[in-house]
């Protein structure tokens, strides 16, 4: 259903309350149609000692490794790319002109006599 503007509306995704009520559900109409639920001792682990490590939604590393086919025309390119060298100028680039500067002048005796401007180059 579009929304207003001609956007399709995203789906809000499920909250852990919902899904906290599905299960409850789900266990609910289990238990109405017969079934049973085994008491575990606490500490016993549901999985198989020695079995490989799963994950619920996939398993990981379990197909063999595709083989991978080199291009030499591309590798050729890069690496002639990265041997060339860099085109940096002669001369760097000054970001802003210098300014003037304040500079005291001071008497023999470490007295400041007077304030000066200086321009550096």
């Amino acid at each position: 259903m579009p929304s207003i503007g001609g956007t399709p509306e995203l789906k809000k995704p499920v909250s852990k309350a919902q899904v906290r009520a599905e299960l409850e559900a789900e266990t609910e109409r289990f238990l109405e149609q017969g079934g049973r639920v085994k008491d575990i001792p606490r500490g016993v682990s549901g999985k198989e000692p020695g079995a490989p490590l799963t994950f619920p939604n996939r398993p990981l590393f379990i197909e063999p490794r595709a083989p991978r086919t080199e291009i030499p025309e591309v590798l050729a390119a890069l690496d002639a790319r990265r041997k060339l060298p860099r085109g940096r100028s002669a001369q760097p680039k000054r970001g802003r002109l210098p300014q003037p500067r304040r500079k005291i002048i001071y008497d023999d005796f470490g007295e400041p006599l007077r304030r000066v401007w200086i321009e550096d180059k």
